[in-house]
């Protein structure tokens, strides 16, 4: 579904942010992007969304080259920041902002609405103002807004940042009953393994590892030489695994 070929990508002409950068994914895989901070997962998530273009190489999803600044609706972009997604005096009037402005029809964004709120679970806020919501009810709006455009691809940016456990379990549920394919970003390694088989590590401007997630997670030696630690829960997955045998 996506295929990227060798991408590169920088700010200024000193410092390259993604240098020679290839992945292919298949439809209906969760991929998990992890990495130090600055390593450019932000930046992989624009090039894909074509808010910024590529220096050199090619980006194809389903096929079709993304242009900077065409409008994709294949592709959804869930934001780390929800308040950057949420600016309607309504929830409602949020999720029906996509439909909307793609020239849709009033039944069609009316059926689109409903249906997203349905989904995400938060049909009771629909009147509610977004900025009097929790951090996990405007996620859980801030995805409902993007699903309305009926994207096949959805990229998530941090998405678990400021949640309490009740709304990351409701954002991990929602993933991974989801069918559409995911990209996310995280430094929240427990909700990757979580949701995401396949993760690929960013860093030093290109994708340093892509594999199992467990299997590269469990890797400490690799993990702390990209900036990270290796997740609590996979130390007591090995340990039963070893008593085990």
């Amino acid at each position: 579904m996506i295929e990227v070929k060798n991408i590169s990508f920088s700010y200024d002409e000193e410092h390259a942010v993604l240098n020679d950068v290839s992945l292919s994914v298949k439809k209906g895989e969760n991929l998990g992007i992890i990495g130090p901070n600055g390593a450019g997962k932000t930046t992989f998530f624009y090039l894909l969304c074509g808010i910024l273009k590529p220096d050199n190489g090619e980006i194809r999803i389903n096929n079709r080259i993304i242009k900077n600044a065409e409008f994709n609706p294949e592709t959804g972009f869930v934001f780390q920041n929800p308040d950057d997604q949420l600016f309607n005096i309504s929830v409602y009037e949020d999720i029906a902002f996509g439909p909307v402005n793609m020239g849709l029809g009033k039944d069609e964004v009316e059926q689109r609405t409903a249906e997203s709120m349905e989904i995400t679970g938060i049909q009771h806020l629909a009147e509610r103002p977004p900025h009097h919501l929790s951090g996990g009810e405007k996620r859980m709006a801030a995805i409902a807004s993007v699903i309305a455009m009926k994207p096949q691809l959805m990229i998530y940016d941090e998405p678990t940042s400021n949640l309490d456990m009740r709304g990351r379990r409701r954002v991990i549920d929602f993933i991974n009953s989801s069918k559409h394919t995911n990209l996310i970003a995280s430094h929240d390694l427990e909700f990757i393994l979580e949701t995401c088989e396949r993760v690929i590590i960013i860093d030093n401007g290109g994708i340093v590892t892509d594999g199992d997630t467990s299997t590269v997670m469990y890797d400490e030696e690799l993990m702390l030489r990209h900036g990270m630690e290796r997740p609590h829960s996979l130390l007591h997955k090995k340990k039963e695994h070893i008593h085990s045998h």
